[in-house]
């Protein structure tokens, strides 16, 4: 197939992943559970709900972005304009570093910190297994222009 037309991703696997860290941080507090200090419990939960708000508008902001510049939010459909606009100005990847948000956030809510730690290798595999295959595909697409892009603008944050 030609790259230019080439898909990013045969599947939309960083909703996929994030739950599956999510999933594995129930099961991991099911069998090695751990605690928050109880004068920490208010804090933990107020900064949990903090994070999932950043994440939610960061998502909404980001997905809006996209569909004002007429190009698709399905990781797993080709994109047809580079955006640079919006949180795209600041982050490459706005939507997965929300997906990344919320699962800390949901961790602190619950009193969960495994939700904390598994957050870090979820972003670690969408990294390695989404992320890399979009900015392919955006290179193929956009050549030098996105060259510029990725140069100046941080993958994360």
């Amino acid at each position: 197939m030609n790259a230019y037309r080439m898909k990013p991703l045969v599947f939309p696997w960083p909703p996929f992943i994030y739950g599956l860290a999510i999933a594995a941080a129930f099961l991991l507090q099911a069998l090695v559970p751990l605690s928050v200090a109880e004068d920490h419990v208010l804090a933990a939960r107020g900064v949990g709900a903090l994070l999932i708000a950043s994440a939610a508008v960061l998502d909404v902001w980001a997905m809006r972005t996209l569909l004002d510049c007429h190009t698709t939010i399905l990781p797993n459909r080709c994109s047809t304009h580079l955006v640079t606009s919006g949180p795209y100005r600041f982050t490459r990847n706005p939507i997965y570093l929300g997906y990344t948000l919320a699962t800390a956030g949901l961790g602190l809510i619950l009193l969960n910190p495994w939700c904390l730690i598994v957050a870090i290798p979820a972003a670690a595999v969408t990294h390695l297994v989404a992320i890399r295959r979009e900015e392919l595909h955006l290179l193929s697409r956009f050549g030098i222009d996105f060259e510029r892009y990725r140069h100046d603008t941080t993958c994360w944050i």
